[in-house]
């Protein structure tokens, strides 16, 4: 895709030279948290990567191209504009690429533009999933499907705390995905370690995952994998307390005929409002830990590959 596809010459280099690099995504940037906090976030993720041995590949569409590596103006750029970028998932794709706009990718896009510039493991917060309530609405992530097809790792602390995690689980077991929770036996649930429900599989160190994923790689299974990496423990939010605040959020959203694209955002600003900024705290502190692993992962990868 010369056209389409734009990677910086950062990690162009290191792709080439076999190089360990963690693709990350851009809506926690534009639809995560506020300006400035957003950029120092992003900013510091990229750090966290480098600092354990890997390149970064922030990934976005800016002015309508495909772009695997920011720089930091473009990070600055996303931050600014927040909202008024666009969530961009797969079907928006050629909507925004046509109109030559700007977008933030979500975990589904980042997997697809990071399976383009061949980059293997991608850190994020969590994945979409089943939305409560989806056996009358329907509303299931296009991430989930994207697991489903797109050869990329996924580090995260599981799915966000806001969806249904037990259909989510059996949804991504139908399709195929695997799912190894890192130095746990449990699902857990974004802001809290545990959620109630156990894994099949389990891994003490990243370069058993690394392993596991060069063994799907060598039997050419599609689709990708999720490394479920539990927050630290001494940032987890009680799991009570957080329940009580999503409760409360989706019953607002449903008042005010919240959903689709929309409605992650809503809950998660509204979320962190309820528990008063501890929910932006507690996120941040996982998607450092996440960039942590997917960063070691990665580099125990390319020295599997020789």
């Amino acid at each position: 895709m010369p056209n389409r596809l734009i990677i910086s010459k950062e990690v162009l280099e290191a792709l080439k030279n076999k190089k360990a690099v963690v693709a990350l995504e851009s809506t926690i940037i534009s639809h995560g948290m506020p300006y400035p906090k957003n950029v120092e976030t992003a900013l510091q993720v990229e750090r966290i990567v480098r600092k354990n041995g890997a390149v970064p590949a922030t990934i976005a569409i800016i002015d309508g191209k495909l772009k695997a590596g920011l720089s930091e103006s473009e990070i600055e750029l996303l931050g600014k504009m927040e909202t008024k970028v666009i969530k961009t998932s797969r079907r928006d794709l050629p909507f925004i690429i046509a109109r030559r706009e700007t977008g933030a990718t979500t975990v589904a896009t980042t997997m697809m533009i990071a399976a383009m510039a061949g980059i293997k493991i991608f850190a994020t917060g969590g994945i979409g999933g089943v939305h409560r309530g989806a056996e009358k609405s329907m509303d299931i992530s296009a991430d989930l499907q994207e697991l489903a097809q797109t050869n990329v790792a996924v580090v995260c602390a599981g799915a966000k705390a806001i969806l249904d995690l037990g259909l989510t689980l059996e949804y991504l077991e139908t399709f195929g995905v695997p799912v190894i929770g890192f130095q746990t036996k449990e699902f857990p649930a974004f802001y809290s370690r545990k959620s109630g429900l156990a894994l099949q599989y389990s891994s003490q160190s990243p370069k058993e995952i690394a392993q596991i994923l060069k063994a799907q790689s060598e039997l050419y299974l599609k689709g990708g994998m999720i490394i479920a990496n539990p927050i630290p423990e001494k940032f987890e939010m009680e799991y009570a307390s957080i329940n009580q605040a999503i409760e409360k959020a989706l019953a607002e959203a449903r008042t005010q005929n919240i959903s689709g694209k929309d409605i992650t955002p809503f809950l998660l600003s509204r979320i962190e409002q309820l528990t008063e900024g501890k929910s932006l705290a507690a996120n941040i502190r996982l998607v450092y830990n996440n960039a942590k692993l997917a960063a070691e992962i990665a580099q125990s990868y390319v020295q599997l590959e020789g």
